[in-house]
């Protein structure tokens, strides 16, 4: 992997400052929709399965359909330019969804917000690792991960806010302006690095794909992140609606303590577990994952006991050590993938990776949990009994990455020896 690039860039911090901004409002509208289940299911007559499939498979399954082929042309072309026009895209179809007049119009907004947002995570984090050292891609990547956290607070907190004062209409196009704004600015201030003459040279995805598979803990990390995904994205879009109905709460005062206590506890254990994790890196590839396995385990036994609390008071207590523990895993687990990767292929590694981890999270989780709690009755009991099926599979990730950081030296190896045979 070349690394000659890092040190020349010397506006690295406001490339990632820029990133980041524009992944809060990736994750926000992204997000928006699970604060605004109440309205929307009123206006429009749906029930929890039907939004569960707003949540889930409506926006998922072009954002992984399309993320592939962008990664591709990420891997030759200018990440900046894919990354800007993909924010152009998902805010538009954000604005869009303000617009809809019943659930196939808002089925359609949501397949156009996953086609504009696939265009961001693999360039993003491509684009990072020639901007950062090895050793300093854990924090920069936590940092970047603070969008998910930031963002879902915005899409939580902010959406409902604005619904009260006007109507869940204006939220959508108040969460569209800011994408536009940001796209301008990324595409006047950040520089593409220049790339290795390796890096430049694209070949055939089947070949990369047969080589990836070869290593086992590239299989094992996406394993990983997909159930743990699954696990958290479940609970992230169901967790403010099980609040409002378990605890008795207005859909704004639900969201509003959701967004409080997981999501600053998250942003909390996102920082920690970067600065961590990149202290870890320092004395070998192993301890990265081994600390997301950690995390996950026990941020998944938390998020359990809260799904089953009985009272306000003790969800919110419970909820900090739930944010802290799963606020940092998934930084671990993308400072492996990127250690693991040679950059010739690295933005289409990491979208094959993603492709299939959200496939398993975001397709599956919020869908299944809606479906379960629809056929039990659509109150809070029925919720609890849909999310206890899909939370746990948080465990299964906890031990998929365990086994992942016991394989990484070996299968690096193995990608790096594939590289040096493969002729140019």
């Amino acid at each position: 992997m070349t690394e000659v690039a890092a040190p020349r860039l010397s506006n690295r911090w406001l490339v990632l400052f820029l990133l980041l901004l524009i992944f809060i409002f990736n994750y926000a509208d992204r997000f928006l929709i699970s604060g605004l289940v109440g309205p929307i299911k009123k206006e429009f007559g749906l029930g929890d399965g039907f939004m569960g499939l707003l949540m889930g498979p409506a926006f998922v399954v072009l954002y992984v359909l399309a993320g592939i082929p962008i990664a591709r042309l990420a891997d030759r072309s200018s990440r900046v330019m894919i990354i800007c026009i993909g924010c152009i895209v998902w805010s538009l179809f954000t604005g869009l969804t303000g617009l809809a007049t019943g659930p196939v119009t808002l089925a359609l907004c949501r397949v156009g917000v996953g086609i504009g947002e696939a265009a961001f995570v693999a360039p993003a984090y491509s684009l990072l690792a020639d901007y950062f050292k090895p050793e300093r891609r854990g924090v920069a990547f936590a940092i970047l991960g603070l969008a998910t956290y930031f963002g879902q607070i915005a899409g939580y907190a902010g959406g409902p806010a604005i619904a009260e004062i006007y109507t869940w209409h204006a939220a959508f196009f108040a969460m569209a302006v800011p994408g536009f704004v940001l796209a301008g600015f990324a595409w006047l201030l950040i520089k593409e690095p220049q790339r290795s003459a390796a890096a430049q040279v694209q070949e055939a995805l089947a070949p990369i794909i047969g080589r990836l598979v070869k290593a086992r803990s590239y299989i094992a990390l996406m394993l990983g992140m997909g159930l743990g995904t699954l696990s958290g994205v479940s609970f992230g879009f169901w967790g403010p609606t099980l609040f409002a109905r378990n605890h008795g709460l207005t859909e704004s005062v639900a969201s509003n303590a959701f967004a409080a206590y997981f999501g600053l506890a998250g942003l909390t254990g996102m920082l920690i577990f970067g600065a961590v994790s990149d202290r870890l890196a320092r004395k070998g590839p192993h301890g990265p994952p081994r600390l997301a396995a950690f995390s996950l385990f026990f941020a998944t036994l938390c998020i359990l006991l809260v799904t089953w609390s009985s009272s306000f008071a003790q969800s919110k207590m419970l909820a900090i050590p739930s944010g802290l523990l799963g606020g940092g895993w998934s930084v671990g687990v993308m400072a492996s993938l990127q250690y693991l990767l040679p950059d010739r292929y690295r933005a289409t590694a990491t979208a094959s990776f993603i492709a299939v981890s959200t496939l398993m999270g975001f397709l599956v989780g919020p869908w299944l949990a809606g479906e379960i709690s629809g056929a039990f009755g659509n109150d809070a009991q029925s919720l609890r009994i849909g999310l206890s099926v899909t939370i746990p599979a948080g465990f299964i990730a906890a031990l998929s990455m365990w086994y992942a950081s016991s394989r990484l030296d070996g299968d690096n190896e193995i990608l790096r020896r594939f590289e040096s045979e493969r002729p140019d």
